[in-house]
């Protein structure tokens, strides 16, 4: 049995799968939590991975590594390889100012959301490094003029697995490239002077790899793979083929599809990202996914069985109780500034039960509007594939389709993110024109009503939400 190993380095933890490179077979696995905040010192990912790699038995037998991250995050090194200052990272929303700055200094408004499109494929918002970078350049000065180069979160690792020391050894894929800012999806190569733009110079940046080409070794000798950004990661590992939607319910939430061709989305909506496999990934973004459930559930006092639980009880549309949960601000719609609203409390829908609906409804709805917009940049939808942790909710699975308005397709419980990158390290271990086949099994579907109401009155309570950027 040829053993392959795939990394998850996610916002809130690590995770390690070993597979049967063939088969996908899982052998064994290992998890480490990181610690929280939109700041965080990459020596934490580290021992995270440390510590997630010796439960899960340790790499010596395996064929090929790979590791997949989470997108944006900001690892400024010096000409040492020592880390400047703690990485902020995807959800940090500092930087919301100069995002809008970028903009601006494009022509503004539409002029300057598509010169940007154009440039990389998407506009930028607090989330892309290129704004944490002008950010780190006006506020953070003497850290700016110490960063040597600049890498991702699944670089920094790949790197310090691989045991190199030297800056150029940094290596990077499409996929996690396509969400800095300053990297053209459209022709596959850096934009120096976007970056230069940004932050006043080019530092190092790592080399972007294909799909199949090693960022280096392991001290075994094992290859590392290219690694991922862990939406595309994701993508690999459940499968996913041009019209296929896959909706991720983790710390943000993710709505994708697999395309040939790249977005260009001058409403800055859909962010052309590129994926694992040399095709397109066109994403849209929310900052409020599952932590919506656990807020929910820690108002009522509830566990999330019995919050489940609890939403069931309530009518569809929870008779007219909406809640919208930018609850960290939003990336999509670009309100970084914004908090979350309850609407249509009345004596009738004052019971956990409502509130309970509303919530699921609410976290469901941010997502809708991303299929929606994902359609009208001429994505097919096929089916619509449902993972994540907020997945496990059994009120999450069987609202889905009714705020979705088709059927929705619930893999089993799984570390998609991390298993994707155990695929790509066994495309790297066995070679070929594809990935290997991995079949899912256990697949179930869920299938509802629609009902166009939820939607609606989301839409009319999400429109009174403002930012305070401009409230």
């Amino acid at each position: 049995m040829t053993l392959v190993a795939g990394v998850d380095s996610s916002t809130q933890s690590c995770k390690v799968v070993i597979r049967d490179a063939e088969s996908g077979e899982l052998v064994r696995e290992g998890r480490a939590a990181h610690p929280e905040g939109t700041e965080v010192h990459p020596d934490a990912w580290w021992a995270a991975l440390t510590d997630a790699i010796t439960q899960a038995g340790g790499l010596d037998d395996v064929a090929a590594a790979s590791v997949a991250g989470q997108q944006h995050g900001m690892v400024c090194l010096d000409g040492d390889g020592q880390v400047v200052r703690p990485a902020l990272l995807w959800n940090d929303t500092r930087s919301a100012r100069d995002a809008a700055d970028l903009i601006d200094e494009f022509g503004g408004g539409e002029t300057g959301r598509r010169a940007w499109v154009e440039a990389t494929g998407s506009v930028p918002v607090a989330s892309f490094t290129v704004t944490k970078l002008r950010w780190l350049a006006r506020h953070e000065p003497d850290a700016a003029a110490r960063t040597a180069a600049v890498c991702l979160p699944h670089d920094w690792l790949t790197w310090k697995l691989s045991g190199a020391t030297a800056l150029d050894a940094l290596r990077t894929d499409r996929s996690d490239a396509s969400g800095t800012g300053y990297w053209s999806t459209a022709t596959g190569g850096y934009r120096p002077d976007l970056l230069t733009h940004a932050f006043g110079r080019e530092p190092t940046l790592p080399v972007v790899l294909g799909p199949t080409e090693s960022a280096g070794a392991l001290r075994g000798g094992a290859p590392l793979g290219a690694g991922a950004g862990d939406n595309a990661a994701a993508a690999l590992g459940v499968g996913a083929l041009p019209g296929d939607v896959i909706v991720s319910i983790g710390t943000s939430g993710t709505v994708f599809s697999v395309s040939d061709t790249p977005a260009v989305d001058p409403t800055g909506a859909v962010a052309g990202f590129a994926d694992a496999t040399g095709r397109f990934l066109p994403l849209v973004c929310t900052l409020n996914a599952a932590r919506v459930l656990d807020a929910a559930a820690a108002l009522l006092r509830v566990d999330h069985d019995e919050l489940a639980e609890l939403a069931m009880q309530a009518p569809a549309g929870a008779d007219g109780l909406v809640v919208v949960p930018y609850l960290e601000g939003e990336r999509t719609p670009d309100r970084p500034l914004s908090t979350g609203a309850v609407h249509g409390l009345t004596l009738r829908t004052a019971t956990p039960a409502h509130m309970a609906r509303a919530a699921v409804e609410g976290m469901l709805c941010a997502l809708a509007d991303g299929l929606d917009a994902l359609v009208a940049q001429g994505a097919t939808v096929n089916r619509v594939i449902l993972i994540g942790g907020g997945a496990r909710s059994a009120a999450v699975r069987r609202i889905a389709p009714e705020v979705f308005g088709c059927p929705v397709l619930v893999p089993p419980a799984g570390e998609y993110v991390a298993d994707g990158a155990a695929r790509q390290a066994a495309w790297v271990a066995l070679g070929g024109a594809q990935p290997p086949a991995w079949s899912a099994t256990q697949i179930q579907t869920y299938e509802a009503e629609p009902v166009p109401a939820i939607r609606d009155r989301y839409a009319a309570s999400r429109d009174h939400v403002l930012d305070r950027r401009t409230a």
